[in-house]
């Protein structure tokens, strides 16, 4: 890693925060930018400065994901900040928001305090945890808010828990709200989510149950009745449906404060993906049909959707080598968000800066952060890459400590080239 200036020529700028797309250069010195100019070279080079000849390459600030599982502390064995960081600097993520259910959870400051010293001593990019909704994850007391946001978390949530009970949510939302605290909610109701993918006629087909599409929205269109009912600030971790994307959209259509993501998964790949039983793919939310993949790609280049997560999710081989039915959840992402969400770019379904923009300049907004922007003073989080440069994905190559993507050997494009955080070089390519 490298704290000397920077000096980055010959790039397209793409500026997801103004909109703006031009060809020039920009610096960085003091770990924030402190120039932007027209043109392939600036006036002056700053003194002792590294200079970077882009060749064209995109510069664009630097991805903010709001949803990775990291096992520590608990379970090293998935992931450690260490190796998640290592994956986030590889895919162009500088800033990571990493989920509570940990071994302890996160629903103590001193946990968190734990994890930004640990975060602090041992990754590339900026990792900040997210604290528990409940204490234990348990869904039926609610934690310190308050105290937890004062101790740096990032939101409340209980990760992959969905928040079942109506009474304590409405409480959350309501003591959040005197905090400007976000509340985030995995929006899956777990009494109807007995299945194991899409509820359908291809689940019928495999012999597999099904996870209704109700189980979604039924909970989302209860979460936002409470939201009217409190005006406490909430998120929806993850939608994938269209009728959620239309319970959204008529949400801020009222003026709720309100805002949603969507995995990566959910936008590139649908149900039929799943193909022999393939266990990578086994998700929550589950893959589903094309049309609610063609919905939700939709209301993110509408702007309905804000955010798009990695949804990392560390398994090992014990927990993805089964059956389908009885595997686990997840799969990993943090290092292929980018270049997945390129797939929709390079087939016409959404343009550059919309996707851009959801993975940086919106999550970083939604947490008040300064990043996610091309603007003087702005901190140098960024990355350069190549979005049409091919590559085939070998599991091997990924950072992560578990290989469980779902793009195994697939045919990506996008390289990131050169990642920054904070002034300082964490990944480059030759």
């Amino acid at each position: 890693m490298t704290d000397a200036p920077i000096l980055i020529r010959n790039a397209t700028l793409i500026d997801p925060a103004s909109g703006t797309e031009t060809r020039g250069h920009l610096a960085v010195a003091d770990g924030v930018i402190v120039e932007i100019g027209a043109g392939i070279d600036p006036v002056a080079v700053p003194d002792g400065a590294r200079v970077v000849d882009a060749n064209g390459k995109v510069l664009a600030p630097g991805l903010v994901d709001l949803r990775a599982f990291v096992g520590e502390p608990g379970a090293e064995h998935r992931e450690t900040l260490a190796s998640a960081s290592r994956a986030a600097a590889a895919g162009g993520v500088t800033t990571v928001v990493c989920m509570p259910d940990t071994d302890p959870p996160v629903d103590d400051p001193a946990v968190v305090d734990f994890l930004i010293r640990r975060a602090r001593d041992t990754a590339q990019v900026r990792m900040i945890p997210a604290a528990a909704l409940t204490k234990g994850l348990a869904g039926q007391e609610m934690s310190e808010i308050g105290l937890l946001q004062k101790a740096g978390a990032a939101f409340c949530t209980d990760g992959a828990k969905a928040l079942v009970d109506p009474l304590v949510m409405r409480r959350a939302l309501t003591y959040a709200r005197d905090f400007g605290a976000l509340i985030v909610q995995h929006v899956e109701e777990p009494r109807l989510a007995g299945g194991v993918m899409n509820e359908g006629e291809l689940a019928s087909r495999l012999g597999l149950p099904g996870i209704p599409r109700e189980a979604e929205t039924l909970m989302l269109e209860r979460d936002m009745r409470l939201v009217r009912l409190t005006r406490g600030r909430y998120h929806a971790a993850m939608i994938s449906c269209a009728d959620s994307v239309e319970i959204m959209r008529a949400a801020k259509k009222a003026g709720l404060p309100v805002t949603c993501g969507v995995s990566i998964n959910n936008l590139a790949l649908n149900e039929n993906d799943i193909g022999p039983y393939r266990t990578f793919l086994k998700l929550s939310p589950p893959l589903r049909h094309e049309d609610d993949r063609l919905a939700v790609v939709a209301a993110l280049a509408e702007g309905v959707i804000d955010v798009v997560v990695s949804d990392h999710d560390p398994q090992d081989v014990e927990t993805k080598r089964r059956p389908y039915a009885e595997s686990a959840d997840g799969a990993i992402g943090i290092q292929t968000m980018l270049s997945v969400g390129l797939r929709l770019v390079h087939a016409g379904e959404i343009g550059l800066l919309p996707l851009l923009r959801a993975m940086s300049t919106r999550p970083a907004d939604i947490l008040g952060l300064p990043q996610g922007r091309l603007a003087v003073g702005a901190p140098a989080d960024l990355i350069l890459f190549d979005p049409d440069e091919p590559y085939v994905l070998d599991p091997a190559k990924l950072h992560s400590l578990c290989k469980n993507t779902p793009f195994d050997e697939a045919r990506l494009q996008g390289v990131v080239h050169l990642t920054v955080v904070g002034g300082k070089v964490v990944h480059e390519v030759d």
